[in-house]
């Protein structure tokens, strides 16, 4: 059926009158976390202009109490509000690994399941966060600038920074943590770690604080999840800390930095540089970053490669399979 005033389109027939019903909840073209030829075991629902949800339920009441599973992806939160809404709901099925954009507490509450990317991106993430950190170092991407601006002149671009050898803290020891720490033990670094607990089979150095992590370390690389205990976690205190030749990359979520600060501390000379992957106010980018060399900026794709993408369909496919057969999530959060 269609609504011709707000070009919502739902992909439905009367043989899927009876199914279960999936709705995406993201952006235009969110259905590309589905396989072209999705299951038959459930019908999903997606509206193609993407109204907000609710705005959907007030326009589509009847498919309000028919809704099981929600796919979701960040930006586009599943909170209480959102749960009100949905009185069948009872999976919450997110392709990004992290969840701050669902309300888990909520969810167990009600006893709706949680899926996400479990460790699906770890490899494409710690690949991204070395280039980030390389491209700062080297001034690879500020190399390119100015090459394309000084053509016929001479040359004269300020030196870069080796990253062999470099004392590298890494905040959140789970999967991409420790991928990203395997990676630059390649180029002979220190590592030491900050993590909510410390692992026991791990041998690298411990810091109970990023405060601490910072003091002993030349780069930070943030791999730890958003929640309220990390929301700024890395603020004007540790920046001074790191210390004016410290570098700080970010794969995590953006509100891990203060973002005020790090623009400060950046123009002011206090740290060295940032190769960001995420920030506070996606899709919003403060502009000031766009004029600094000592910046590399990357629109949040540090998950995305044509092999995850099609990772993450088949994952997304699976767990909706599953929970629609009664059987166990592949990767489940709660």
């Amino acid at each position: 059926m269609a609504n011709q005033k707000n070009n919502i389109i739902i992909e439905q027939s009367s043989e899927d009158n009876n199914l279960p019903k999936v709705f995406l909840h993201g952006p235009p073209k969110f259905s590309i976390v589905l396989q072209p030829k999705p299951s038959h075991n459930f019908h999903i629902l997606n509206p193609s202009s993407h109204p907000p949800l609710h705005e959907f339920i007030a326009l589509n009441p009847h498919h309000a109490s028919s809704i099981t599973a929600v796919v979701c992806t960040g930006g586009f939160p599943v909170n209480a509000e959102v749960l009100q809404l949905l009185p069948s709901l009872r999976l919450v099925c997110t392709p990004s690994a992290g969840t701050n954009h669902i309300d888990l507490f909520e969810c167990l509450r009600r006893g709706i399941q949680v899926s996400s990317a479990g460790n699906l991106f770890s490899e494409d993430v710690a690949d991204l966060a070395v280039a980030l950190l390389i491209d700062v170092g080297r001034k690879i991407s500020a190399a390119d600038r100015f090459l394309r601006s000084q053509l016929q002149k001479p040359w004269d671009f300020p030196l870069g920074s080796k990253l062999t050898g470099k004392k590298i803290g890494i905040v959140g020891m789970g999967r991409i943590g420790l991928e990203v720490a395997k990676r630059l033990e390649a180029f002979s670094c220190m590592i030491s770690y900050n993590s909510r607990n410390k692992k026991p089979l791990l041998s690298y150095p411990f810091f109970s604080s990023v405060l601490e992590l910072a003091t002993n370390t030349n780069v930070i690389i943030l791999c730890c999840d958003l929640n309220d205990q990390t929301r700024h976690i890395v603020n004007k205190e540790v920046m001074l800390a790191l210390g004016k030749g410290g570098i700080i990359v970010n794969v995590g979520r953006g509100a891990l930095i203060d973002e005020k600060e790090l623009l400060k501390c950046l123009i002011e000379g206090e740290i060295g540089g940032a190769g960001l992957d995420v920030f506070e106010n996606e899709p919003h980018v403060p502009k000031e970053f766009f004029s600094l060399d000592n910046v590399v900026l990357s629109p949040h794709k540090g998950a995305l490669t044509s092999e995850s993408l099609i990772g993450i369909s088949q994952l997304v496919e699976q767990n909706l399979k599953a929970f629609f057969s009664n059987k166990p999530l592949l990767t489940p959060v709660i």
